[in-house]
């Protein structure tokens, strides 16, 4: 990288003082572009030689200011000696703020944070969900709180940011914010995402998350069991919006679809299979996995069974799914019209599906992952673990039965 680089020291006389000093100032050219400042030193105007672009004499004042400028004019050619090195371009404003101690403007972070979600917000619907940006969203409140409750703030250099900080902000979610243990880490983890971004533009020199941990605690996923949910099915609901909302929950249990991604599908995602079968070919908005899910029957009367709705005619969706909020809400009444005292959600039904539906039914696993649009198969295990409890049960009763049909035999 070849630079022309010339240093000139010289006075402003136009900005003379009363007393009749005048401020001196440091000009940088770099291939002929100019950057002008003052170096914050004043000189008597006629005891500057502008010639030799120093103080005249050989007093003691004389002395120590023409040192003072000797020592900034090697600074700035060991600066330029330095960005060299470093593959970054030599201009006289980064000269500057390097000389000034301003090398590096302060990042903030609060901004960054913002910066981040903003962009995320831009993408919603193309590369993030609603549902992850206003988790970011609410962690970055979280974040502005937290500054303020530990340091009475509003902002942070991150810099600024180090290991206590990451282990005191998790306390704060837990005990100010009252958060569960699984939502306190999933807020964490979405901090360590900014923090793993000014990283990558080495805004910071240490990871402060080095030697952190911390785990999700496996919570109970529930799920309706065969005769629960045969009774869902066969339960005559003569309210139409009841109806509905238990048709198009039955769809999930026998698809595993989300509710987003069941609120998604429109006539362009059902296509022939391998089999010669209609099949759902979609891609989980969560992870954006491909998920391709043979139709059973039952989900198939399903789809036929609105096909001419309004909703379905006028949108072009699959079926006419409702808000997730009124899904939910019906589904409480629909829990009780069935006599299921489990807490009914949406997404009891993509478990239903899991277990009940699928795996219960010798569905291998790894046909199953593949179905529900699971990155890994691990996360797809966590549902054998609840069969093999249900094994345990169902074996601990039969023992039960076995021991008491014995005892008929002997005193028969």
């Amino acid at each position: 990288m070849n630079t022309k680089l010339s240093i000139l020291f010289y006075i402003k006389r136009a900005k003379t003082t009363s007393q009749g000093k005048s401020p001196i100032y440091l000009r940088v050219t770099v291939d002929s572009k100019r950057t002008e400042f003052s170096i914050k030193r004043f000189v008597e105007t006629h005891k500057w030689s502008s010639e030799q672009n120093k103080m005249k004499g050989n007093s003691e004042e004389s002395r120590t200011l023409n040192t003072y400028l000797a020592i900034l004019k090697s600074r700035i050619y060991e600066i330029q000696k330095d960005l060299i090195h470093s593959g970054k371009e030599v201009n006289g404003e980064t000269i500057k703020n390097i000389l000034l101690g301003i090398d590096d403007r302060k990042r903030m972070l609060i901004p960054i944070f913002q910066e981040h979600n903003n962009r995320m917000e831009a993408l919603m619907g193309k590369e993030y969900a609603k549902g992850t940006l206003t988790r970011y969203k609410t962690c970055l409140s979280h974040t502005k709180e937290f500054l303020k409750w530990k340091f009475n703030i509003s902002d942070i250099e991150i810099t600024e940011i180090d290991h206590a900080f990451i282990y005191d902000f998790e306390f704060f979610l837990r005990t100010e914010k009252s958060c569960a243990n699984n939502s306190a880490v999933k807020y964490v983890k979405n901090f360590g995402k900014i923090i793993r971004i000014c990283l990558a533009n080495k805004w910071m020199l240490h990871d402060p998350f080095l030697g952190y941990s911390s785990k999700f605690v496996e919570v109970n996923r529930g799920f309706l069991d065969e005769e629960e949910l045969s009774r869902l099915q066969n339960k005559e609901l003569k309210i139409e919006r009841i109806a509905l909302v238990r048709d198009v929950f039955l769809f999930s249990c026998y698809t595993g679809l989300s509710f987003i991604d069941a609120w998604s599908l429109t006539k362009d995602n059902i296509g022939i299979g391998i089999d010669g079968n209609k099949w759902i070919f979609t891609a989980r908005q969560k992870t954006k996995i491909a998920s391709h899910i043979p139709l059973l029957p039952i989900a198939e009367d399903i789809i036929k069974k609105y096909e001419k709705h309004p909703i379905c005619v006028i949108s072009g969706k699959l079926l006419p799914v409702l808000s997730n909020q009124k899904m939910n809400a019906y589904l409480k009444e629909i829990a009780d019209l069935c006599e299921i005292t489990k807490e009914l959600t949406f997404h009891i039904a993509r478990h239903t599906f899991a277990t009940t539906v699928t795996l219960s039914n010798g569905v291998p696993i790894e046909s199953v992952s593949k179905m529900l649009g699971h990155k890994s198969i691990k996360t797809t295990q966590y549902y054998a673990k609840i069969l093999d409890k249900k094994v345990s049960e169902d074996m601990a009763f039969l023992k039960e039965r076995l021991k008491i049909n014995e005892k008929i035999k002997r005193l028969g």
